[in-house]
């Protein structure tokens, strides 16, 4: 059953309580579900998220709205009764299964930061936010340095070198994107009296770090990852080349960095180098290029849905084994994440964490290693991906969990 013909639902709206959205691998449109999800949350009806459930099912009471949107995006659903319903609650709740109940409450603010330029790659999460419908802000340095980081509850970084090196494409130095990247943030470290672009990434991410400190919730993917601890590290160090910022980056730079202030990685050493690709020893790209393509792939960790509900809603999915992806940054070296550091998915053979999670402060944040789940080598200038061909895919919905995250019921995220 895709969904329920038309007459059948009409039927269903009189009788039946409940809606339950499996979201195992009968479902065929799991990325849309997330959408659903939000709209009824925006609508204020609670819904429950089932963890461990048939793939992390959703359940809710049902509504007019909902019969129509879950017909139109054809989503996969079952009517549920009070006590069927009441029956699988209690199943769920016995200690020796691992499942529990999260109530969504509030739909969460997005933002995706996000330069206003063209840029020549596109975005995995903003395409998956389009296709799910979930509606989200785009906001950049100028929003951020004038205090609007209160008005978002979660915020994606989308591919972003917070060292103020341009994403070390100076090999691209002439195409009409690089040059517009460079002077738009030029015109935005002098309009904000920064004399640098690094400083201006620097506040930037000092700024985002307090915002998670605070309560927010911080989502990044490739670049933007490893890239906002090295800024940290390097608060004060010139690490940027002169075919950067004018002036040669410190030798010595790598001696004096400050790991105290990162907050996911430790004891790495930053690439000198301005023709460099890399910009630390953190990303492990370039070990990972000796791997095949239909060998490369991550698995997910399973953890306790009663004792560790966060890691575990985050990790829901149809499936436990992700297929890989590159990005600039692909994954972490194990041995320089920090002790506090949730590792939520892992090519063990490498030693490499691909999907990692920490508590800051009243907040959170989700680092996950490549740039498309959907695309294993996206190149510059490469068309986007078309979402509408993956719309079960496991590696975007681990995306989505993120989204939902903070519209948790905040009693029930036990640390």
């Amino acid at each position: 059953m895709r969904y329920l013909p038309l007459a059948f639902s009409l039927l269903f709206h009189l009788r039946a309580q409940y809606i339950l959205i499996p979201m195992d691998e009968t479902q065929s449109q799991h990325l849309r579900a997330y959408g659903l999800v939000y709209g009824l949350l925006t609508r204020g009806v609670n819904v429950d998220w089932l963890l461990n459930y048939r793939g992390g099912s959703f359940a809710f009471l049902e509504t007019g709205w909902a019969l129509a949107e879950l017909e139109r995006r054809q989503i996969r659903y079952e009517p549920l009764s009070i006590g069927a319903y009441g029956e699988m609650l209690s199943y769920i709740s016995r200690p020796e299964v691992n499942m529990d109940v999260v109530r969504l409450e509030k739909a969460p603010r997005v933002a995706v930061y996000a330069p206003r330029s063209a840029e020549p790659w596109d975005d995995a999460v903003q395409l998956v936010l389009l296709y799910a419908e979930i509606p989200y802000d785009v906001i950049y340095d100028d929003e951020i340095l004038s205090g609007k980081l209160a008005e978002y509850d979660w915020i994606h970084l989308h591919h972003e070198d917070f060292t103020g090196q341009y994403g070390k494409f100076y090999t691209f130095r002439d195409k009409p994107w690089y040059k517009a990247m460079t002077r738009e943030l030029s015109y935005i470290a002098a309009r904000w009296g920064y004399r640098r672009v690094p400083d201006l990434k620097l506040a930037i991410v000092k700024k985002l770090r307090e915002w998670v400190v605070n309560g927010g919730f911080l989502f990044a993917m490739c670049s933007a990852t490893d890239t906002y601890d090295i800024a940290l590290a390097a608060e004060g160090i010139d690490i940027v080349g002169e075919i950067y910022d004018g002036t040669p980056a410190d030798a010595l730079a790598n001696t004096k960095l400050r790991y105290d202030p990162c907050i996911a990685f430790q004891n790495f050493t930053v690439r000198l180098s301005p023709y460099d690709y890399e910009f630390s020893d953190i990303d492990t790209g370039e070990r990972r290029r000796q791997v095949r393509e239909e060998q490369d792939y991550f698995t997910l960790r399973e953890f306790s849905a009663k004792w560790d509900p966060i890691p575990t809603m985050l990790c829901q999915n149809h499936r436990s084994v992700i297929k890989g992806f590159y990005g600039q940054t692909t994954g972490y070296e194990m041995h320089l994440l920090k002790p506090h550091v949730v590792v939520m998915g892992e090519y063990a053979a490498l030693s490499e964490a691909r999907y990692i999670h920490g508590v800051l402060g009243r907040g959170f944040w989700t680092f996950y290693g490549g740039h498309d789940p959907e695309d294993y080598q996206h190149f510059v200038e490469e068309p986007p991906t078309d979402v509408s061909k993956y719309p079960t895919s496991p590696g975007y919905r681990l995306i989505l969990n993120n989204v939902l995250f903070p519209a948790a019921k905040r009693k029930k995220m036990k640390t």
